[in-house]
C-alpha cells in the first residue's frame, strides 16, 4: 500500500469536504431526525459510492487519455469555475 498516497488522498478530501453542502445536509438531517448514526451511515456509504464511481471512471478514461491531459483539463475546469464564482455567474 502506498501510505503517502493514502494520507494525501485523505487529507485533500477531508479539507475539501469541510463546510460544504454535503456536510450541511448531514447536519440538517441529523438535527431533524435525531438519528445521528443512521445519517452518518447513509452519508458515509454515499461518499464511498461517489468516490468509487470517480476512481472507476478515472481508470476507464486513463485507457484512452493520458493522465497529463486529464490533469490539465481538470485544472482549466477549476479556473473556469473560480472565475464564474468570482464574477457571481454561478
Amino acid at each position: 500500500m502506498d501510505w503517502k498516497l493514502l494520507a494525501t488522498t485523505f487529507g485533500t478530501l477531508f479539507v475539501a469536504e469541510l463546510g460544504d453542502k454535503t456536510q450541511l445536509a448531514c447536519v440538517m438531517l441529523a438535527a431533524e431526525s435525531r438519528k445521528t448514526w443512521t445519517v452518518f451511515l447513509g452519508s458515509s456509504l454515499a461518499l464511498v459510492m461517489v468516490s468509487l464511481l470517480g476512481v472507476l471512471f478515472a481508470e476507464f478514461i486513463c485507457n484512452f487519455i493520458s493522465p497529463e491531459i486529464i490533469k490539465k483539463v481538470a485544472a482549466a475546469g477549476f479556473v473556469v469555475m473560480g472565475v464564474l464564482i468570482f464574477f457571481d455567474k454561478i
